[in-house]
């Protein structure tokens, strides 16, 4: 069955390959993200193919812009059935560096925007009577290592609260979490200490495609109605 989806952070990274897979899988999706293009590009990739796509310039941090974002798809399209949280930032430093203001920033990227998420999809899953969340949090939302401090307590956060929202709703509603480990992605780009940055590069010398979690994530949404897969953890088989 063709679901409308909608993903946060898609011009990069899960988010990106996200897109590609589920519109390949026959999904009509609602690419948000900051870089719209970035987004035009990968939604003409993605029509090229025999795809559906919609664009959408959003920035998770304002909960207007979010609303604005749900709230268009829904219009467009008559409902929305997947909303892929997946924006996400990961600046890591040791907590002596004092990056406040790095700290801030994955407050409301990866806590803020992630809740703003849920508070604009919510109302129309109740509405419509089904629906589907799904979290890209982290492995450092199980594990901190030193430089993660910040950054693991976010994707803690990403997924208390997932996990919150998976046991207060009705079942007609599935949440789940995907907890990734080391990915092909932008996320160590964003790193400005340059000790971290060392440390960093040598632990993401072997990591796995973005486009295993999207399989992971177009697994999890696959499934038949009745079948909620929670929580997934996928790293590369070298990773401990």
């Amino acid at each position: 069955m063709s679901k409308v989806a909608l993903i946060t952070g898609a011009s990069s990274g899960i988010g990106h390959a996200t897109a590609l897979r589920l519109a390949r899988d026959g999904h009509h999706v609602v690419l948000g993200a900051r870089r719209t293009d970035r987004l035009a590009a990968l939604a003409g990739t993605i029509r090229d193919a025999g795809g559906t796509a919609d664009t959408h310039h959003l920035d998770v941090t304002d909960a207007k812009n979010v609303a604005d974002f749900v709230d268009t798809a829904v219009d467009r399209h008559g409902r929305i059935d997947v909303l892929v949280n997946n924006a996400g930032i990961g600046p890591l430093s040791r907590l002596d560096s004092l990056l406040t203001g790095e700290w801030n920033q994955m407050i409301d990227v990866n806590i803020r925007g992630l809740l703003n998420g849920i508070a604009a999809a919510l109302p129309h899953f109740q509405r419509l009577g089904s629906g589907h969340f799904v979290t890209v949090a982290s492995v450092g939302a199980h594990e901190v290592m030193p430089t993660s401090a910040v950054y693991s307590g976010t994707k803690y956060a990403a997924w208390a609260i997932t996990e919150g929202l998976r046991v207060e709703l009705d079942p007609s509603i599935r949440v789940t979490t995907i907890s990734p480990g080391i990915v092909e992605s932008e996320i160590a780009g964003s790193i400005t200490d340059p000790d971290t940055k060392e440390l960093i590069r040598s632990f993401r010398e072997k990591l796995i495609p973005a486009d295993a979690i999207a399989a992971a994530i177009s697994y999890a949404i696959g499934q038949p109605s009745d079948v909620d897969v929670n929580e997934i953890v996928i790293r590369p088989a070298t990773q401990r």
